[in-house]
């Protein structure tokens, strides 16, 4: 298939060699020429606009930052609708919120545009590897069409229900992921300040009811200080803004949710945001009183 992609960054970059592994013939727009190099040895073609590389795909995913994002690429002035032939499925594989999915697919599908809203969990390591989480919003027919190449890119492949209903199961999974950071760093923090090795403490708990895939991995991470970003705290931030917006939208009350969220604005705040979202136990650290 002649396939576009826009947003070849962290995430995207493996998503889309997967496409062209399996295969496909890529059509790739990137606002920085630097992101197109690791295409050069695989069957794709940059362009010069989105709008381009609708005229040439079938199927255009994209996953760049936020909702803005998605509308600019999908709908402003050379975005995708403007170059789209009608029947053309667009997926965007983004975190946004899922007013704004649910209101970008009506505009796309006013223009004859399909639309899926299929935001991912896995972070960098499930994208290079394919084994991400994908939960996905749309028409049952449509998601057929796309669901051999979700399939290249995740291993666990879910249609939740409607446009928009793929971003509410985002943000259900970042509450879970976000508290669950939370709670390991807390818990790491008060072992060492009690004078206790914390990854004796891990190890105790990963026998036992505490037991959570965020405690194997992230408490890992968190013991090696590996900082790198697997997936950044700034964008964990803008995914907790998105929960606490929908909330707010919604009249709920999600304490723990609005508790993490905030942790995670200190956490940009105090300088981290390009850090991955496991330096939580770093601020506690600096806010807490030395070892007795």
């Amino acid at each position: 298939m002649n396939i576009g992609f826009i947003g070849l960054g962290l995430m995207g970059r493996p998503l889309a060699l997967h496409l062209a592994q399996a295969g496909h013939t890529l059509h790739l727009w990137a606002r920085r020429p630097a992101s197109l190099e690791p295409f050069k040895d695989v069957a794709a073609r940059a362009h010069v606009s989105a709008a381009e590389v609708a005229r040439h795909a079938e199927i255009v995913f994209v996953m760049v930052a936020d909702a803005p994002d998605v509308r600019a690429v999908a709908l402003e002035e050379d975005g995708i609708a403007s170059g789209a032939r009608p029947g053309l499925i667009v997926v965007d594989m983004s975190t946004i919120n899922p007013n704004a999915a649910r209101e970008i697919g009506a505009e796309l599908a006013a223009k004859g545009i399909e639309f899926l809203d299929a935001p991912v969990s896995g972070g960098e390591i499930g994208a290079i590897n394919a084994a991400l989480t994908i939960m996905v919003g749309g028409k049952p027919e449509v998601f057929e069409k796309v669901k051999p190449l979700f399939e290249k890119m995740g291993k666990s492949i879910t249609l939740i229900g409607a446009i928009g209903a793929g971003q509410v199961a985002k943000a259900c999974n970042q509450i879970l992921t976000g508290v669950g950071v939370a709670a390991v760093a807390e818990a790491f923090n008060f072992a060492a300040k009690s004078g206790v090795d914390p990854a004796r403490v891990r190890e105790a708990l990963l026998g036992g009811f505490a037991y959570s895939r965020i405690l194997e991995n992230h408490g890992q991470r968190m013991l090696d200080r590996n900082f790198k970003p697997g997936f950044k705290a700034w964008m964990h931030q803008k995914d907790l803004r998105i929960v606490m917006e929908e909330a707010h939208r919604l009249g709920l009350m999600l304490p723990s949710a609005a508790a993490t969220a905030q942790l995670f604005n200190a956490i940009v705040g105090s300088g981290m945001g390009e850090e991955d979202s496991v330096a939580a136990l770093k601020l506690l650290e600096r806010i807490s009183a030395p070892e007795q």
